[in-house]
């Protein structure tokens, strides 16, 4: 019995430190709205997500922006027109985090009317 209890300890240690390493990618206020803003659009520019994401200064967003491309999730465009245009889109890495933001979504609209309707 004793090396089940081992073997389940060590699968949930394992599924607990993905878990934290996908927490430490998308740690932030901001950076799940910042990719939803993006994940809808085949790309974004700068000012198109700094209104989608109220409230986030343009220091703030360049950070978790910075950040995203850090991490392969966002890659960064600049097209050489006067003036220049700087375009966001999410990487094909990136894009596998749709399917986590339509259940956040489908899960935040559920949440607000069990807490709203009572």
């Amino acid at each position: 019995m004793e090396c089940k209890e081992n073997n389940f300890a060590n699968i949930h240690k394992k599924e607990m430190r993905a878990v934290q390493d996908s927490m430490d990618v998308l740690n932030g206020k901001w950076k799940i709205a910042v990719i939803s803003s993006i994940c809808y659009y085949e790309n974004r520019r700068f000012s198109d997500i700094l209104k989608d994401v109220g409230g986030i200064s343009n220091r703030m967003l360049s950070k978790e922006l910075k950040e995203l491309e850090i991490n392969k999730l966002v890659k960064r465009t600049v097209i050489g027109t006067q003036p220049v245009i700087v375009q966001y889109t999410l990487t094909d890495h990136g894009l596998t985090l749709r399917t986590i933001i339509n259940s956040l979504t489908e899960w935040g609209v559920a949440h607000r009317k069990k807490i709203i309707d009572k």
